[in-house]
């Protein structure tokens, strides 16, 4: 596995977990557990936008993994 292909994975776990938070923080009746919820939000969105900012490094050092 390329190292390209191991970040696109961590991308796309990454979304999953920031979907799945997004749900959580929609479902909960729990003002405090809102907060942490919406707080990791922002955080998995920082580290989303960081990895996505480095697979386009990648893909332009790199051209073959572009799509992959």
């Amino acid at each position: 596995m390329t190292v390209a292909s191991k970040v696109k994975q961590t991308l796309a776990s990454l979304k999953s977990t920031q979907s799945t938070l997004r749900l959580y923080s929609i479902q909960t009746e729990d003002k405090n557990a809102r907060g942490v919820y919406e707080e990791s939000l922002i955080i998995t969105g920082e580290a989303i936008k960081d990895l996505e900012e480095r697979i386009k490094t990648l893909e332009y050092e790199e051209p073959q993994y572009k799509g992959y």
